[in-house]
């Protein structure tokens, strides 16, 4: 039997035998495409190439690539672990023509892969082609149908719908007819018994499609037209374990060696057995076995889990996990962060980020597991209360408390409410949803418009790192709305404007038509495609443009770009290799550095990092920047960003051989000394295992130490002291003095109220033969902890007593409220009821505490005599 890792490299090995290139695979967190999160399928790396804003260096390519689908259309995230073959991350072996071979070829190559080197039975394929759509004017695949004829029975040859024979990435974009080939995995019996051709496309967990043909004819626009795309190209993919399931004759992707290894140690870390069925231990086991793969390669691409966007995506799997582990293994411990050595191991030479990484990866899930565990116990409590309580369904409001309070994402309360037999009313989540978040989703929403295009635009060329204005044309155009207003997105032939990449912020400058100057406010990158931000479009577009970069806000930049090369070298210097950079921010005013590290850095790491930058930058050293194939480039000690996609040829920045030497394509200085000087503003912590450092450098490196010396000017000149930092040093020692002095006196004055207070008591009938004792009063008291040493004061001296004293500290009502427990007992009441009820609401507060103490504040102090009336009458 074939194991995974010979059946992943015969796919790879076939195709270059057909004359393929091997890429790697893209990292699995999407940049520089606002339609995309997540690689969702092997061509989202190839979309420029489709698109033909991008050539490609080698027609035909094959790879094994990295994919995530739990978010947007292609969502698989609720069949996971409850079925034996969808996943959140999974492999998708792919092959790819860029106006190369077409149909003829795919389908024969398909075939002779799967019959003759993997040696599948005829007798189990079955193969699908669209049969057209009418609506959309599309005819049928005759060309597939044909093609398809030549190899397999025609009785075997099924025809699609649109759902499941064209396939689109998304809304918009590139897109055609596939042609699916399915197997069936069932035994002889149930074969004769019932025709594999019927269990097709109908879910059936043994009659599987493990490979789609794509042919790339078009492009979907926004409006829903289809044009034909610049040529037309092949995009296969075939999920890579569902073929090592079919090739090892297993009845579950999850009985593969794809995830023996996991589930063997889910296993031991737990205690428990997986014995494969649809048990709820079973599911347990397969989705943790899963998620923790989607877990760690997204981290170790770069995402670290948040509170948005894929960071939220990220932290909703790992906490459906956390759940699953929970509930049904009984495991209440981090488990996740167990699994991640193993993980690794398996895939060191396929996807080598994670092992280089795991030991920050495993951090980062343990912290996170960690967190959700601390409220998890309370979440599950509060929504058994709410299921004993719901009539067939859980209301929205309950729901989104879940979500706000107890950071339980949707589909784990939607899981949770079908495991009960319970639906969740959806329309009320979304409702509490919207009015959260307010106007603020509006503000940050954006519609595209389709580009209208004014030229070929297959030559787009970058030439800023060496002009800041040329004169060029505009080659395409489009409407946006982002944040409530309209904006413009403009693409020039030729551009000097760096656009947002690798941290750095994106130029801002002019364009100059014939007749007005427009100002661009922004450049950003779609895909490989540079575009320009403008508030209005010219009245004439067409003709000659010149393109003025703002140089100022460029050298700024420029300033702090090549300041955190500088910047990681030093922190690597002075903290340890173990030091990798985990993103950053660069722009003309400021720049963040973050990097993996386990601890607060101390006063005197941070002095030394920051000597260090400085010592390099009046060292004055050459900026060397080199284009070189990425191989000669590693060789030279070259560092890469883990989630960063290189080409074979990258651009390689030298700062001193033996100090700093990175891949990377933002701008720099040419001398270290154009800097001038670099300050550490703060470090702090953001992720677990994320330091932060924010920089000044330049200019406002230099205001900023000017504002400090200014500062400790007037600090000498308010203490009148030319060293004040001794003088501060004796006004907190006189400051310490003092509060004691004012403790004491507070004592002694809680004494002669105490006194005072018990001159006051009167006494209540309890119980036959015994009387309780009451004081009620209002005193004055500096702060609110005052009031409950009075009433423990109190106490000491009372037998059976009820208590309840209330001040105007500052303004603000504050009310104490003590019960002997005698008189909660006989009057069946009790302090926090008091307060809650009867207290809160007359001084526009809330309180609460202990049943024989509990305490109160709020924003009316005008009711305070009524507070005492209304306990004296109570009781």
């Amino acid at each position: 039997m074939l194991s995974s890792v010979e059946i992943r490299q015969k796919f790879l090995d076939f195709f270059v035998s057909k004359g393929h290139q091997i890429v790697p695979s893209a990292p699995i967190v999407v940049k520089n495409d606002p339609t995309l999160l997540f690689t969702n399928a092997g061509m989202n790396q190839f979309k420029d190439y489709f698109l033909g804003n991008k050539t490609p260096q080698s027609a035909r390519v094959a790879d094994t690539q990295k994919c995530l689908r739990v978010s947007g259309k292609h969502n698989d995230l609720e069949e996971v672990g409850v079925d034996t073959y969808h996943h959140t991350m999974f492999e998708m072996l792919g092959n790819w023509s860029f106006g190369d071979y077409f149909k003829k070829e795919a389908i024969e190559w398909s075939w002779e892969l799967l019959t003759n080197v993997f040696k599948i039975p005829v007798d189990r394929i079955y193969v699908s082609v669209f049969e057209g759509d009418a609506t959309e004017g599309l005819p049928k695949d005759e060309e597939a149908f044909e093609e398809w004829k030549k190899w397999i029975a025609e009785d075997r040859i099924l025809l699609g719908k649109k759902k499941d024979n064209f396939w689109e990435m998304g809304d918009t974009g590139p897109c055609g007819p596939c042609t699916e080939i399915h197997v069936d995995c069932r035994n002889d019996e149930e074969r004769a018994a019932v025709d594999g051709k019927s269990l097709v496309n109908n879910d059936h967990p043994q009659v599987i499609e493990i490979w789609n043909n794509v042919f790339m004819q078009f492009n979907r626009l926004k409006d829903g037209r289809l044009e034909p795309l610049p040529a037309k190209h092949v995009d296969t993919g075939m999920g890579f374990e569902r073929l090592v399931r079919v090739l090892q004759n297993k009845q579950s992707n999850y009985d593969t060696d794809v995830f023996s290894g996991t589930i063997g140690a889910i296993a031991k870390i737990t205690g428990n057995t997986y014995d494969g069925s649809d048990s709820k231990q079973a599911v347990a086991f397969r989705v943790l076995a899963d998620h923790i793969r989607a877990i760690a390669f997204s981290i170790a691409d770069g995402q670290l889990p948040s509170n948005t966007g894929a960071g939220y995506v990220i932290r909703r799997i790992l906490r459906r996990a956390v759940r699953y582990a929970y509930s049904y293994l009984d495991y209440k411990q981090p488990i996740l962060f167990q699994l991640m050595p193993v993980l690794a191991a398996q895939f060191e030479h396929v996807f080598p980020e994670l092992s280089k990484q795991v030991e920050f990866v495993s951090k980062v899930v343990k912290e996170e597991e960690e967190s959700f565990l601390r409220t998890l116990d309370k979440g599950l409590k509060r929504i058994d209360d709410i299921i004993k309580s719901a009539s067939g369904q859980i209301e929205g409001k309950a729901a989104f408390e879940l979500f706000d309070t107890y950071g339980f994402p949707i589909d784990l309360t939607r899981l949770i409410a079908s495991e009960n037999k319970l639906t969740i009313d959806e329309q009320g989540f979304e409702k509490e949803m919207e009015q959260q978040k307010g106007r603020s989703r509006a503000a940050t929403a954006i519609d595209t418009e389709d580009w209208i295009i004014l030229h070929d635009d297959a030559a787009v060329k970058f030439v800023g790192y060496d002009d800041l204005n040329v004169t060029t044309k505009v080659i395409r155009y489009r409407k946006v709305k982002a944040k409530g207003k309209e904006q413009y997105q403009l693409v020039l032939e030729t551009t000097p404007f760096y656009a947002e990449s690798g941290g750095q912020v994106g130029d801002t400058g002019t364009l100059q038509f014939e007749k007005e100057v427009i100002e661009v406010t922004d450049t950003k990158k779609e895909n490989d495609l540079i575009v320009h931000f403008t508030e209005k479009l010219p009245l004439e577009i067409e003709g000659k443009v010149v393109a003025h970069v703002n140089w100022e806000s460029r050298m700024l930049a420029a300033y702090n770009h090549t300041a955190t090369h500088l910047l990681h070298a030093a922190l690597r210097a002075v903290l340890g290799t173990h030091v990798a950079q985990k993103g950053s921010f660069v722009s003309p005013d400021v720049l963040r550095f973050d990097f993996s590290h386990f601890a607060k850095m101390t006063p005197d790491e941070i002095r030394q990092v920051e000597l260090l930058v400085n010592e390099k930058i009046r060292a004055n050293i050459p900026v060397v920047i080199k284009e070189l194939p990425k191989e000669e480039a590693m060789q030279l000690g070259a560092m890469a960003l883990f989630g960063e996609k290189y080409g074979d040829i990258v651009r390689v920045v030298i700062i001193d051989p033996s100090y700093s030497v990175e891949l990377c394509g933002g701008t720099h200085v040419m001398h270290t000394g154009m800097i001038g000087f670099c300050a550490i503003v703060s470090e702090s912590a953001v992720a677990a295992g994320v330091r932060r450092i924010e920089a000044l450098t330049g200019p406002a490196s230099v205001r900023f130490v000017m504002d400090k010396v200014d500062q400790i000017k007037s600090i000498g000149e308010l203490v009148k002291s030319r060293d004040p930092l001794k003088a501060i040093e004796k006004l907190l020692e006189d400051k310490i003095a003092l509060e004691k002095k004012i403790e004491s006196f507070e004592a002694k004055q809680l004494q002669v109220i105490k006194k005072e207070l018990l001159d006051k008591q009167t006494t209540f009938p309890l119980t036959e033969g015994l009387d309780a004792v009451f004081i009620g009063e209002i005193v004055e008291v500096s702060n609110a902890d005052a009031l409950k040493k009075l009433c423990f004061e109190l106490k000491a001296t009372l037998g059976c007593y009820a208590v309840v004293l209330a001040a105007n500290i500052d303004g603000k009502p504050n009310v104490a409220v003590m019960l002997d427990q005698s008189i909660i007992d006989a009057k069946q009441i009790d302090a926090p009821t008091i307060i809650k009820k009867h207290i809160a609401p007359l001084i526009k507060g809330g309180g609460g505490g202990q049943k024989t103490l509990a305490t109160a504040g709020g924003t009316d102090a005008s009711n305070l005599d009524k507070v005492i009336d209304v306990v004296k009458n109570l009781l």
